[in-house]
């Protein structure tokens, strides 16, 4: 897991190929106007999902991992919460890994909370457990999705 300031980003853009591209289209777009949807950049290799989420309190969020996917997240309108244990340690998935949505849900605590805010990001590799949209209120987030 990466938390770091936007201004900051071409410090981690070296980590993958497609970070360059994901940064400067967030930079040089005014995304918290858009609608809230898909923006394709890169087929299925890089994509944007805007939307529009209720804060929820801790103990309401679930742990997510990805396999095939690298998150990006960015909230745009408010701070957000995201709870934080490493995908190895991981271990009460009710339903297993849904390969179609790239996705396994846990039902295990976080041993961590980092708090976003606008104009900063926060990067889960497909090892890093995360719980998101912990906060108060409306918040308008991109979540990034970069093809490992």
């Amino acid at each position: 897991m990466i938390l770091a300031s936007l201004a900051d980003s071409a410090q981690y853009e070296a980590l993958h190929p497609l970070f360059r591209q994901a940064f400067e289209y967030v930079k040089q777009n005014d995304l918290a106007q858009a609608p809230a949807g898909k923006i394709v950049l890169d087929d299925d290799k890089l994509f944007i999902s805007v939307s529009d989420v209720t804060g929820k309190i801790a103990e309401e969020a679930k742990i997510e991992s990805h396999a095939k996917y690298i998150d990006i997240q960015i909230p745009l309108t408010a701070a957000e919460i995201i709870g934080f244990l490493p995908a190895g340690e991981c271990r009460n998935s009710v339903e297993g890994y849904n390969t179609s949505k790239d996705i396994t849900f846990f039902t295990d605590k976080p041993s961590a909370y980092v708090r976003v805010e606008p104009g900063q990001f926060v990067i889960f590799f497909p090892h890093d457990g995360h719980a998101p949209c912990i906060g108060e209120g409306a918040i308008r987030k991109l979540v990034i999705k970069v093809l490992v």
